[in-house]
């Protein structure tokens, strides 16, 4: 019997190579993300390696359409082995040009997202006494990085929420594992939120990122990908996926040079620059 993965976020970029990585090791595949045309070519993809998809039209916002994803592959497989949660939306600009709804789309996406999807299968997963949660969080989660403190507010939560799930449910049968790639070639920008104190740097700061994603040097969705199934086969705790190492390596080593280039990278036009 094929084993079964829940993917979120996975109509486009690193959701649905993930997708196709694992229907390529034979997994069934049930995919999740709000758009339900692109879902659905993203599983006839799926269903080119022989296997079964699953496109579920779902907002992981919202709890009730949450629980029945998680109800409607139980339903159609019978069975869940994985969940991979990767929905999220990416803000760039000066925190103070961040409002509330702004605030709320990050955290209620990126983490409460997260939350819905995990509250939903962890009582089957007790039950069964075995199950895989994968959260791909960031190198956002692991080092502050300026003018995206929304989101590396969310991606610091998710990585919190990753080791304490780790500490807390590892004795029970469930393996947790947290990802962590840094700027992935994907189409970040159809769910990304760039703000600034007026329309000529919030431009700025979209060419930016939009030249950084389109840079050869960036590992692809299909890298993350990789890492996930080798998480999920190998039983790994912690990955930080290609160049994320050396970025964080080098936050670590040398903050009083990685601080100020961050601020003067992403900081564009802003110059209330700290001291600190």
């Amino acid at each position: 019997m094929a084993n079964t993965v829940i993917i979120t976020g996975a109509s486009q970029g690193i959701g649905k190579a993930v997708a196709l990585k694992f229907a390529s090791q034979g997994y069934n595949v049930v995919l999740a993300a709000r758009q339900l045309e692109r879902l659905e070519t993203a599983a006839n993809e799926v269903r080119s390696f022989g296997g079964e998809a699953l496109a579920i039209s779902c907002d992981v916002k919202q709890p009730e359409e949450v629980n029945d994803l998680v109800q409607k592959a139980l339903d159609h497989f019978g069975h869940i082995d994985v969940l991979i949660n990767d929905a999220a939306v990416y803000y760039m600009g000066p925190v103070e040009e961040a409002s509330l709804d702004d605030w709320h789309q990050i955290i209620d996406t990126n983490v409460f997202g997260y939350i819905h999807t995990i509250n939903a299968i962890l009582p089957y997963f007790l039950e069964r006494g075995s199950g895989t949660i994968v959260n791909v969080s960031s190198i956002g989660g692991l080092d502050y990085i300026p003018y995206q403190i929304p989101y590396t507010t969310s991606k610091f939560a998710v990585t919190g929420l990753t080791k304490s799930l780790r500490a807390e449910l590892s004795s029970k049968g469930i393996h947790i594992c947290g990802i962590y790639p840094s700027f992935i070639r994907t189409r970040l920008m159809e769910r990304a939120l760039f703000r600034g104190k007026d329309e000529e740097t919030v431009q700025a700061r979209y060419k930016l990122l939009d030249t950084a994603l389109n840079s050869p040097l960036l590992e692809k969705p299909e890298d993350v990908a990789q890492a996930i199934w080798k998480a999920v086969k190998y039983q790994k705790k912690d990955v930080i996926v290609g160049t994320a190492n050396f970025w964080t390596t080098a936050f670590h080593l040398f903050p009083g040079v990685m601080k100020p280039v961050f601020r003067r990278v992403f900081g564009m036009s802003d110059r209330y620059q700290s001291k600190n």
